[in-house]
């Protein structure tokens, strides 16, 4: 008899803990902090070096690829986003020099997971030019 009963309250509490919205399990507890699954974030801050050693991978990655030309030089990223996957997406807008010196925007969607050590450059294209 107790059997099917401890059986029952296992159910119960996998069911309850499922229902728990994923964005309070991300250290945001239903305060909307923090990352969400699935959805697109700024990065807090981009001048982290993790970021910007991201946005020079990504331009050199995209050299080695032939969807940059060689003459381009990383400056920086001046803005991001990141979004939680297996891992996280960054979407990089990265500050480049032309070979004559001139700004060139770009932008660069890394995947990234940590514990495999997985990089990979996902997409690499001209920005649009702020009007």
């Amino acid at each position: 008899m107790a059997r099917p009963l401890l059986l029952f309250l296992l159910l119960a509490a996998l069911a309850a803990s499922a229902a728990v919205p994923a964005r309070a399990t991300l250290g945001g507890v239903g305060r909307g902090t923090g990352p969400r699954v699935g959805g697109w974030s700024a990065i807090p801050d981009v001048s982290d070096p993790h970021i910007q050693e991201l946005g020079g991978w990504a331009l050199g990655q995209a050299k080695q690829a032939r969807l940059a030309g060689e003459g381009l030089q990383f400056r920086r990223v001046v803005r991001g986003e990141q979004q939680v996957v297996s891992g996280m997406n960054y979407r990089l807008y990265i500050d480049a020099a032309d070979a004559a010196g001139r700004s060139a925007p770009y932008v660069a969607v890394v995947y990234e997971q940590s514990w495999t050590s997985t990089r990979q450059l996902t997409s690499f294209n001209k920005a649009p030019r702020a009007h």
